[in-house]
């Protein structure tokens, strides 16, 4: 049939794929799939398997995405979305019920910290914080309307490791799900559900993408029937993974295990100097043997202990100053790229704490964050050592 020209200009050729194999995943920039009959379009939109239909369902750029970190962290399925906190809400937000009851280590991030909150004000959630090295302490908080167990692989920001393999184990027993927020840790260091985790979550905008350039989340499930659950919530919330948002994140995780191993290397640098400097009062890094984690730091971590240092300095006010003099080091909030970067965790990634629960996350007022880039590490130390002086 021939058409006029208006039409050939909307009904371009679709190429067909290449006999070749792509090295890079293919971008499919499309909203839409179409279908040679009606009955095959319906079969594609009834859920997250099969065939692609639509791109706020599931997309062929993003199934890539959600594929690699299924096996990265050795899960059933992934679920990707627009961004760490969209993955922690669509995990909440499938699990928890009115009246519900949620146990949460204390040193927990900000935004979790303030998404529990707000399930608290809005629907009656109850949430009890526990220390998160502590079994006894665990197995006292659990109630028969406990539905979920928060921890944090390698806390945001002071390093604190939870006890996952021994956590899990009570909560499991419990009948409790629990989910690892496994962002500071990456697959490469930490693989939660082999310590008998659920639900693994990230903020792939952190390391996985690695260059300051995408926002993203993800979470991996061991139970493919809790995959399809939080999917169906997902889909309802509206927080599924833009197409070249997963094509981006494709490209980050090709470098991961260089990035990291980088990382790592300098953060232990960086805390083993600062451990000895008279202008620090503490430092948290698990990898210091003087960090209370450490021991379960190396029973949990494998491969380096994260690339990001937290301190506290020992004068009064000094926090912002030293920001201040960093010339090197980037004044810039998120973490895990490229590029390193400091921040002052009280009044940024964790503002949404009141200063009792900043005391029981342990961040301090004189507290800094640096989260290590993959610039050349003598270069950060000397220009970290010159702010530190400048004081």
């Amino acid at each position: 049939m021939t058409h006029h020209r208006e039409t050939r200009a909307v009904r371009m050729p679709v190429p067909e794929p290449p006999r070749g194999t792509p090295v890079a995943v293919p971008l499919y920039q499309s909203a839409i799939f179409g279908f040679a009959d009606p009955e095959s379009l319906a079969g594609a939109m009834n859920g997250p398997e099969g065939d692609f239909a639509y791109s706020g369902y599931a997309n062929p750029t993003v199934r890539a995405l959600e594929d690699a970190l299924t096996g990265l962290e050795g899960g059933a399925a992934t679920l990707a979305t627009s961004s760490g906190m969209a993955a922690t809400s669509a995990v909440l937000h499938s699990r928890l019920r009115a009246g519900d009851h949620v146990v949460a280590q204390r040193a927990l991030y900000g935004g979790t910290f303030a998404a529990l909150r707000d399930l608290t004000d809005s629907w009656g959630v109850e949430v009890t914080y526990v220390g998160g090295d502590d079994p006894a302490e665990l197995r006292n908080a659990l109630r028969p309307e406990t539905r979920l167990l928060w921890l944090e692989t390698i806390a945001n920001p002071t390093g604190f490791v939870a006890d996952l393999p021994a956590l899990a184990a009570e909560a499991t027993a419990a009948g409790v799900t629990t989910v690892v927020d496994n962002t500071f840790a990456t697959p490469l260091l930490c693989r939660p559900l082999e310590h008998g985790a659920d639900i693994v979550v990230h903020s792939a905008t952190k390391y996985l993408g690695g260059h300051h350039d995408v926002v993203g989340g993800l979470a991996v499930f061991a139970d493919p029937d809790e995959y399809r659950r939080t999917w169906v919530r997902a889909i309802g919330l509206g927080v599924v993974a833009d197409p070249f948002a997963a094509w981006l994140l494709l490209r980050g995780l090709k470098t991961l295990p260089l990035r990291v191993t980088r990382q790592c290397a300098s953060a232990a640098l960086l805390a083993e100097r600062l451990a000895g400097h008279p202008a620090v009062a503490a430092v948290h890094y698990p990898g210091l043997p003087g960090h209370g984690s450490h021991q379960r730091a190396r029973r949990v971590l494998d491969g380096g202990y994260g690339g990001t240092v937290a301190f506290d300095l020992a004068v009064p006010g000094a926090a912002h100053d030293f920001l201040k003099r960093l010339e090197l080091v980037l004044n810039a909030g998120s973490l895990g790229g490229t590029e390193t970067v400091a921040m002052h965790p009280a009044t940024t990634s964790h503002r949404h704490l009141d200063a009792e629960s900043l005391r029981a996350a342990g961040v301090g007022r004189e507290q800094v964050r640096v989260a290590l880039g993959i610039e050349h590490p003598e270069d950060l130390w000397a220009d970290v050592e010159q702010a530190l002086r400048a004081g």
